[in-house]
């Protein structure tokens, strides 16, 4: 009886760890760096929490990270932005899109840069997470 306890709980708490995948762990790219255009994908669930609320944070640490031209569009619960750090004047841009699913908020964030365009993406997950989870801290 021990023993079929034991794997219960075990399969409870992994059960429980998949629900809530970190930001980092959800943290996907797509293209190829220099040929093609390259975007940098990561999400993150938080419970118990209201699109409407988070989308003002959620912009405010767009806007700590360095992005210009913050556009928040009430109606899409989405916010986009873009930056200019080469001095050639090619943008990269940014959308985070809060969504209502139940009680809580799924958090999406998506980067993109051009073709040509090259980053670390360390840097980008560092960046993208420091959005997603300032709504948790």
């Amino acid at each position: 009886m021990k023993r079929v306890v034991g794997i219960l709980i075990a399969f409870t708490m992994s059960a429980g760890v998949v629900e809530a995948a970190s930001c980092e762990s959800n943290f996907k790219t797509s293209g190829v760096p220099m040929v093609t255009a390259v975007s940098y994908k990561t999400w993150q669930e938080l419970p118990k929490a209201k699109a409407a609320t988070v989308l003002k944070t959620l912009a405010q640490a767009v806007a700590a990270e360095g992005f210009s031209g913050i556009k928040i569009d009430q109606d899409l619960s989405a916010i986009d932005a873009y930056q200019e750090t080469t001095g050639s004047g090619r943008i990269q841009t940014l959308r985070v899109v809060a969504r209502q699913i139940g009680a809580g908020v799924r958090v999406d964030a998506i980067f993109d840069i051009q073709a040509g365009q090259v980053t670390s993406n360390n840097a980008v997950r560092t960046g993208l997470c420091n959005i997603v989870n300032s709504v948790s801290r």
